[in-house]
């Protein structure tokens, strides 16, 4: 049911592409933005919510589970759009600065997944149906972490645990059988790790997507690509990703290309940025 709500809207929607009036080139109009999507189900009651809320290391105890949420939640479904081959070409030309139309990706393709989300939850309810979608929902709580005051960092000192939101939609992707994380922090899918994703929160009964995995980075290899990609060093071995260094960089590129910002490069030109990538020596 929700992959034909999600295939009527894609057919007749035309914000997945980018329109004349927006675009930051000429040559990127009707770019398309993303290909077909994923969809993957978990039960709302799997044990998995409760780790997520329960253990400090994985959700700083900020994650909401499905059913407070929803009273009557029985499924959450994920969706991972990945992006489109000119969207990942574009990006992976310059690793220094991203592309026009990774940009245009990030912005205008949250512009699109927002309309979707709210297409499928408005579908839903129209057929009785009650959803919740947390990526849209007044109650969602994010932290990102640094605070600009007009272009101004704030100097306190942060870590990790200042970057967190009340629902993760990469951690309910690999709940829902999507994939699993990278080095990077990416979910990669069987369509790579290049892309974007959302969900929903339902009471009615669809079978659970099964899990093809069982350790949190099973399909990484730790080929040490997006750690070599990244302009700013936000990624390391050991440590994993670095959401100050990310965010502080993210905030210059607002900077200079307001309303967008974007990066991406440990997304592309990577083995896992249109597939799950095979198993392969450490660079």
């Amino acid at each position: 049911m929700i992959k034909k709500i999600i295939q009527d809207f894609y057919m007749e929607n035309d914000d997945n592409r980018i329109k004349a009036d927006v675009a930051l080139d000429s040559e990127l109009v009707g770019m398309k933005i993303f290909d077909d999507p994923l969809i993957g189900v978990v039960k709302a009651n799997d044990p998995i919510f409760e780790l997520y809320s329960d253990k400090y290391e994985i959700m700083y105890h900020k994650f909401i589970r499905p059913s407070d949420w929803l009273e009557s939640a029985k499924t959450v479904v994920s969706v991972f759009l990945p992006y489109s081959a000119e969207v990942k070409a574009g990006n992976g030309r310059d690793l220094r600065r991203p592309s026009l139309e990774w940009l245009h990706g990030r912005y205008e393709g949250q512009l699109f997944i927002n309309k979707l989300t709210s297409f499928v939850k408005s579908e839903l309810e129209a057929q009785g149906i009650e959803c919740v979608a947390p990526s849209i929902d007044k109650r969602l709580a994010i932290n990102i972490g640094t605070k600009k005051e007009g272009y101004k960092i704030r100097e306190t000192k942060l870590s990790n645990d200042d970057f967190w939101s009340s629902w993760s939609e990469r951690h309910v992707a690999f709940a829902a059988g999507l994939g699993t994380f990278s080095l990077s922090k990416n979910i990669i899918t069987e369509k790579g790790s290049a892309g974007r994703l959302t969900s929903f929160i339902t009471n009615m009964q669809f079978d659970a997507t099964e899990r093809h995995y069982k350790e949190v980075n099973e399909y990484c290899t730790f080929c040490g690509k997006c750690v070599q990609n990244c302009p700013v060093n936000a990624i390391d071995y050991e440590k994993g990703k670095m959401h100050t260094v990310c965010s502080n960089y993210l905030d210059w590129v607002y900077k200079k290309f307001e309303p967008r910002y974007a990066c991406g490069k440990c997304q592309v030109v990577v083995p896992c940025q249109d597939k799950i990538p095979e198993k392969c020596i450490r660079l």
